[in-house]
């Protein structure tokens, strides 16, 4: 009786090991964004990155870690970038940025060599990168929204990165779902931006 008490002891401490290592084996999710994925103008736990955190780490342990700036170019993203890797050593980059840079009309040429100098140090470093597709309205010239459009599949396929379409898909065509300036999306929108990554998300992290 004592012998299976005492190997009873055993197995326990040995399930809350395996339980601790695994969760400091989890995996880190990196976002870097700007205030579509900071939650500009809304609670921050409605954001879509909050609730897709909720999400990972209640079901899957998944640690989540959100690096996003509101007002963020991506020249800023590829400056910040290399200490984030540094210190939180993510097995996987969510790379949402690019917006800013087209609302501003500047070059497409310096935001692709940003977006792809960024995937470069994340692989570098041993993460994955998910990209996360922009657009810009039309009334920006149809010629540059239409090459801004195409820069994050092009990127995406000479990476072979996931490549989520549109971050604002079935979001921005709903005007009660956005918020007065038209760009950024209110609560009602969060959940629907969270369904339209976690898709690409998931296999990556080879969850279902």
């Amino acid at each position: 009786m004592m012998r299976m008490m005492k190997l009873g002891g055993v197995l326990f401490l040995l399930c809350i090991s395996l339980e601790v290592c695994a969760k400091s084996a989890a995996v880190k999710v990196l976002v870097l964004g700007d205030s579509l994925s900071a939650g500009f103008g809304i609670r921050s736990e409605y954001g879509w990155v909050r609730l897709m955190q909720q999400d990972l780490q209640t079901r899957h342990g998944v640690q989540l870690l959100n690096a996003s700036v509101s007002g963020e170019t991506s020249s800023g993203g590829l400056t910040r970038l290399p200490a984030l890797l540094r210190d939180y050593q993510p097995g996987i980059v969510v790379l949402e940025l690019g917006g800013n840079d087209g609302l501003r009309g500047q070059p497409l040429t310096l935001l692709e060599s940003n977006l792809q100098a960024m995937i470069d140090a994340a692989l570098g470093s041993g993460a994955r990168v998910l990209l996360v597709g922009m657009q810009i309205p039309g009334s920006y010239g149809a010629r540059y929204s239409k090459q801004f459009k195409e820069i994050f599949p092009k990127i995406a396929a000479k990476n072979k990165l996931s490549l989520v379409p549109f971050l604002l898909e079935a979001v921005a065509v709903h005007p009660e779902w956005m918020q007065t300036d038209g760009i950024h999306p209110k609560e009602e929108g969060q959940a629907r931006m969270k369904e339209n990554v976690l898709p690409f998300l998931l296999p990556m992290l080879k969850l279902k």
